[in-house]
């Protein structure tokens, strides 16, 4: 029997930046028989944000590499939108793209990144699973959307600049969060049927093998760009100079700008 309620069903949300990995992961989360996942939807990767009226997607504040900026972006459960209409109200729009005859509803779009109090406040002791991918590849994959292969310096510390404001707040919200399971990506790509199945035990579920191939080291290319900007004249002064920067704040997050293939612990 169809269950209806908002109460009769548990919350797996789905958070990181564009080109994180994230769909990859939604649709491992999605294979499993218990959960059901927004698929077929003509929404770009079956994101809910396109599927809602409730709040604004990415796009309205600057889309991908951007909207983190704005701090109208960022809600939690002090948000004048967290309201019992409202819950009602994106649980009817997103339940028509749900099987409601399954217990675990599954949704994902990048601004869960800065949303994970706000969907908490919404739909409480819900689930919450990150995947936090390198900052250089998240970077030169952002800007390839906009710019294919040519690298615009500006706009490429813009971007760099989006992934630390994103994660920053995602870490500082943290200590908010009742459910929350952080993976790096390229831990994931390479232990995917391990991590996939600690991530159903987190929730709940059962294992299971999962359907989706997963590519693994594809950081590289977008390591062999970063190397060959510092070995240039005026790309290196630009890298050098990045380095400088955020380096720092690059190695809270486990990541570094210099030794490109350390993978340490997120800190404070």
């Amino acid at each position: 029997m169809e269950k209806t309620n908002i109460s009769d069903h548990r919350y797996i949300f789905v958070c990181g930046l564009h080109r994180s990995g994230t769909s990859v992961l939604f649709r491992s989360l999605r294979d499993h028989p218990e959960v059901s996942g927004f698929q077929g939807t003509a929404s770009p990767e079956d994101e809910g944000m396109h599927l809602q009226t409730v709040y604004k997607p990415s796009g309205k504040y600057g889309g991908a590499g951007a909207f983190g900026f704005h701090p109208e972006a960022h809600l939690t459960e002090s948000s004048s939108l967290v309201s019992d209409a409202n819950r009602q109200k994106l649980f009817s729009e997103w339940s028509r793209y749900w099987d409601l005859n399954k217990l675990y509803l599954l949704e994902k779009s990048p601004p869960n990144i800065i949303r994970t109090r706000f969907l908490q406040a919404m739909f409480p002791d819900s689930y919450f699973i990150t995947l936090l991918r390198h900052p250089l590849a998240v970077s030169y994959a952002t800007q390839r959307w906009y710019r294919k292969y040519r690298i615009n310096w500006r706009g490429f510390r813009r971007i760099f600049e989006h992934w630390l404001v994103c994660n920053e707040i995602l870490r500082a919200d943290q200590k908010y969060l009742g459910n929350s399971f952080i993976v790096k990506y390229e831990d994931f790509v390479a232990r995917p049927h391990e991590w996939v199945n600690s991530m159903y035990r987190f929730i709940g579920l059962d294992d299971y093998e999962a359907n989706q191939k997963i590519l693994s080291h594809v950081n590289r290319k977008y390591f062999r760009i970063w190397n060959n900007s510092l070995a240039g004249y005026f790309s290196g002064r630009m890298a050098r100079d990045i380095i400088n920067r955020y380096e720092e704040r690059v190695r809270h997050f486990g990541y570094s700008l210099i030794d490109l293939d350390w993978i340490g612990p997120i800190t404070e």
